[in-house]
C-alpha cells in the first residue's frame, strides 16, 4: 500500500431525531453566539428550524438567521454571510441543509477571518488564516462535504464555479437524520446518488499502484450506492435504504475511499464549468459528463476499467479480451444511470445542442484560463478537455 495521511476529525451523531441535539453539542464545543445557515423555506415549512431554534434556545444559544442558499451556492450570499457574522458577532456557524448549503457555510466560516476577499481562496492565489467552526443537519445524502474539507462556489461575476479543500474546512460535528431526507424530489435524491458514486469513481480511476483494502472499501461504497439507490428511488421513506446512502455519502467524500491514491477529478472539474455555465445540478452534470471521460482515458488502465465492471457490476472477465469488459463496464455505469433518471449526455441535460463556442469558453475556464491542466489518470488540456466535452454533446 502506497503511503498517505488520513485525517477525519469530524464527530458524527447518525440516527433518528439526531438534530435536536445541536444545541448540546454546539455548547460543548465552546459556541455562544451561531449562524444558522439553510436554503429554502422548506426547512422551515418541514418543521426542521423549528426544532433546531428550539434545541439552541433550551442550550442558552443565541442566533441569527440567514437562507437562500441555491443550488451551486452563490459567492454573493457568502459575502453577506461573512458581512453578517462580523457584525453580529458569530462564533458558530451552522448548516441546516445539502451540501450547497454546508460549502457556503465553509465559505463564510473562512472569510470572516480573511482580511481580503474570500473568492482569492477559491482562485487558488491565497490561504486562509483561520475558520470560524461550523457543524451541520444533513438534508441530502449526496456531496458528502458533511465530513470532508472541500467547498465548492459559484462567482456570479462571469459564472466560473471553483472548488477549495483545506483542512480548516473540516466541520467539528455532523447531526444525520436519513428522515430528513425523506421528502426529497425523485431527481434530486437522483442527483445525490450519482454524486455519492462519483466521488468514489474520482478516487478510483486514478494512478495509485496496489492499495487493495482502499479499492475494496470504494467498490463496497459502489456497491451498497447502487443497491440502495434503486431502493429508495421506488420507496422513498424505506430508512434502511436512506441510511445507508446517507452513510455512504460521508464515507465517499472523507478520503477514506481514495488512501493511497492521487486522485483523477477530471470528470468533476468538467462539470464544475457545465453547471457554472448552465446551472444545472451537480450530479446530473456529472452523469452527463462521466462516460465521455472514461471512454477517452479508459485504455490508459484497461484492467482498472474492468475490475470496476467485476466487482461492481458483476460483469463476467473477458479473459482474451479485457477491453471488452472495461467498455461493458462504462455502459453499465450509464444505465445505472438512465435507470435512475440521470442524464448521459449533455443534450440530456440542458435540453439543447451545446454550441462549440461553449465548448471552447467552458474547456478554457476548466484550464484556469491556463494555468493548469485536470485529471491524473490521463492529463487533460485545453484541446483534450474540449474533446471529452464534444464527445459528451
Amino acid at each position: 500500500m502506497n503511503q498517505f495521511e488520513f485525517y477525519s476529525p469530524t464527530k458524527v451523531l447518525f440516527g433518528k431525531g439526531v438534530e435536536t441535539k445541536v444545541g448540546a453539542e454546539i455548547k460543548a464545543w465552546g459556541g455562544s453566539r451561531v449562524l444558522v445557515h439553510f436554503g429554502g423555506e422548506s426547512a422551515r415549512k418541514s418543521g426542521l428550524l423549528d426544532r433546531v431554534e428550539a434545541s439552541l434556545n433550551a442550550a442558552g444559544i443565541a442566533f441569527v438567521t440567514l437562507g437562500g442558499v441555491v443550488p451551486n451556492p452563490r459567492l454573493g450570499l457568502v459575502k453577506e454571510g461573512i458581512e453578517l457574522c462580523r457584525r453580529e458577532n458569530v462564533d458558530f456557524i451552522l448548516a441546516v441543509g445539502g451540501g450547497s448549503v454546508i460549502d457556503s457555510a465553509k465559505g463564510i466560516a473562512l472569510g470572516v477571518k480573511y482580511d481580503g476577499d474570500v473568492w482569492d481562496l477559491y482562485d487558488g492565489i491565497s490561504e486562509p488564516t483561520g475558520s470560524l467552526p461550523t457543524a451541520n443537519i444533513v438534508t441530502l445524502a449526496a456531496a458528502g462535504s458533511e465530513t470532508s474539507e472541500h467547498t465548492v462556489l459559484t462567482n456570479e461575476n462571469g459564472a466560473i464555479k471553483r472548488g477549495y479543500g483545506h483542512p480548516l474546512c473540516r466541520p467539528k460535528f455532523t447531526l444525520m437524520d436519513p428522515e430528513l431526507t425523506y421528502t426529497l424530489p425523485p431527481y434530486q435524491t437522483a442527483c445525490g446518488i450519482t454524486d455519492i458514486m462519483m466521488h468514489t469513481l474520482d478516487r478510483y480511476f486514478s494512478p495509485g499502484g496496489c492499495n487493495e483494502m482502499t479499492d475494496r472499501i470504494a467498490e463496497e461504497v459502489l456497491k451498497t450506492v447502487i443497491q440502495f439507490g434503486k431502493v429508495a428511488m421506488k420507496d422513498p421513506t424505506n430508512y434502511d435504504a436512506r441510511s445507508e446512502i446517507m452513510w455512504a455519502g460521508s464515507l465517499s467524500h472523507n478520503d477514506l475511499t481514495g488512501l493511497g491514491r492521487i486522485g483523477d477529478w477530471a470528470p468533476h472539474q468538467l462539470e464544475h464549468e457545465l453547471s457554472g455555465y448552465y446551472d444545472v445540478s451537480h450530479g446530473a452534470g456529472l452523469a452527463a459528463v462521466w462516460g465521455a471521460w472514461a471512454r477517452y482515458v479508459y485504455k490508459a488502465d484497461i484492467m482498472r476499467f474492468a475490475r470496476y465492471g467485476v466487482n461492481v457490476f458483476g460483469l463476467a472477465l473477458n479473459y482474451k479480451n479485457p477491453e471488452e469488459t472495461a467498455l461493458q463496464a462504462i455502459c453499465a455505469t450509464e444505465e445505472y444511470f438512465s435507470s435512475i433518471g440521470m442524464p448521459i449526455t449533455i443534450t440530456e441535460l440542458i435540453g439543447k445542442k451545446i454550441p462549440d463556442e461553449v465548448i471552447a469558453e467552458i474547456a478554457e475556464k476548466c484550464t484556469f484560463f491556463g494555468r493548469r491542466t485536470i485529471g491524473g489518470l490521463v492529463v487533460l488540456d485545453k484541446p483534450k478537455i474540449v474533446d471529452i466535452y464534444t464527445a459528451a454533446r
